[in-house]
């Protein structure tokens, strides 16, 4: 019996199994020469594409200078730099020399009129503040990592499928946002601020390497055939010189996701920091109003901007081996700026910006309680026509009862300390009520108000 079931459960568990893989694999459907001949033509890049790109980058530009989403998201439909970049997965997974060299040519030769394109735009703009969209391209995360890696892998096995699935493509041109880089790129140039350009061109290298890099996993994984040369010699050369380039971009790419998961983590450690301290006591009298993180290989900081009274220099001390035992931040350095003769806030505009929303908040916090409230005493009793009819049932059921109120009142228990609203029937009598009255009268109230912590105050 036992080896029966284990042979029933081996056999359910491996047709799963085959299940599981027919039903992932791609192979049948892949159309290898039209996929080689697809990103070959879209790697070469002159005329129409020039153009093409060249209008897409000015809209993209104009998107990030108003801050419209939407005009960015159409700009990305209608540019063509996917295709060098494809072009270069696919040269490396077929080891084809030429289609490489082509690829990167026309990639560089793109990237240096995205740049012409958006610096002239941004030269000539009135509009000179940087706005959300635009610093929002400025630094890369562990998240564009991924969103360029599986994009760049959705993007080649759509272009590979006999039927093509456009919008399967043109989703991923949205999704892996390599315009927006550039653009930000050329606005960085063009207002000399090069920690934007240098920033963003950054991201741009990011989503390109792990675009080409997806879809250099996916032809090896589909089995693309590789180009083959009658010269032996050559075939060698050719491969020997395609895995020194994968090696030299490759190495400095992984140091990169490296650098940027640390990166991420440090930021995503630092923010619960901030907001867990402000609840310990010696905040009690101050209030945070400004953060600034710095985080590179070699130094990581944090910086608050403090109002209120001051934080004595332990208390700082113990803050920082806070953060440093409870926060996974053994290396970062607290900075605690204070507003006073020897501290300055970061940055006056940052710092009236913090208390505005500081204030904005608070304000939508008090007006919530304040509605919450209201409608609790409208619920109690306070509604006249809801007063009426009890008054008209207790008229009947206990005569003896003149007037009656409902009113929440808070309780503060001597023990704990602690304080409780409590909502209180209070009622005047023309005789004295028992304790059985009362209670009963309690218990009707409790169900008639649907108020089971009602208490009586006579």
């Amino acid at each position: 019996m036992e080896k029966k079931g284990q042979s029933t459960w081996v056999r359910w568990w491996r047709n799963l199994l085959a299940w599981f893989k027919k039903t992932i694999r791609i192979h049948e459907d892949t159309d290898y020469e039209a996929t080689v001949s697809s990103i070959s033509s879209s790697v070469v890049f002159k005329g129409v594409n020039v153009w093409i790109l060249f209008f897409a980058i000015i809209v993209a530009s104009i998107g990030l200078n108003v801050n419209s989403t939407a005009v960015i998201i159409g700009a990305m439909l209608i540019s063509p730099l996917m295709g060098p970049i494809n072009g270069i997965g696919l040269a490396i997974g077929i080891s084809d020399t030429d289609l490489l060299k082509k690829s990167l040519n026309n990639l560089c030769i793109m990237v240096l009129i995205s740049l012409l394109a958006s610096f002239a735009y941004f030269l000539l703009s009135p509009l000179g503040d940087a706005q959300s969209e635009l610093l929002a391209r400025t630094r890369p995360t562990i998240f564009d990592v991924l969103i360029a890696f599986f994009g760049g892998a959705a993007g080649i096995i759509a272009t590979s499928r006999r039927s093509q699935n456009f919008t399967v493509i043109s989703g991923v041109a949205i999704a892996t946002a390599l315009m927006p880089p550039l653009c930000t790129a050329g606005y960085g140039l063009a207002t000399a601020q090069f920690k934007y350009f240098f920033g963003a061109f950054y991201l741009f290298f990011i989503n390109s390497f792990f675009i080409a890099l997806s879809t250099y996993i996916i032809v090896r994984y589909l089995h693309f055939p590789k180009t083959k040369y009658q010269d032996a010699a050559r075939a060698k050369t050719v491969k020997r010189y395609i895995s020194l380039f994968s090696i030299i971009v490759i190495i400095p790419s992984i140091i990169i996701a490296i650098q940027v998961v640390r990166e991420s983590s440090f930021n995503s450690s630092a923010n619960k920091f901030v907001t867990e301290i402000q609840d310990q006591p010696y905040f009690e009298d101050s209030q945070i109003v400004a953060v600034k993180k710095e985080y590179s290989r070699k130094n990581q900081e944090i910086t608050l901007s403090i109002i209120g009274r001051e934080i004595s220099e332990e208390d700082v001390a113990l803050m920082q081996s806070i953060m440093h035992k409870q926060y996974s931040l053994p290396k970062a350095n607290l900075i605690v700026r204070q507003t006073n003769n020897t501290f300055d806030p970061i940055n006056e505009s940052e710092l009236i910006g913090n208390m505005l929303e500081k204030k904005d908040a608070l304000l939508a916090e008090r007006n919530e309680k304040i509605k919450s409230l209201e409608n609790e005493l409208n619920r109690v009793g306070t509604n006249s026509e809801t007063n009426m009819q009890i008054a008209k049932e207790l008229a009947v059921q206990y005569p003896q009862i003149t007037s009656f109120s409902v009113s929440r009142l808070v309780y503060t228990n001597t023990t704990t300390m602690k304080p409780d609203t409590i909502p209180t029937l209070f009622i005047e009598s023309k005789q004295d009520m028992s304790e059985e009255q009362k209670a009963a009268l309690l218990k009707w109230m409790r169900i008639r108000l649907n108020e089971p912590k009602l208490v009586i105050n006579h």
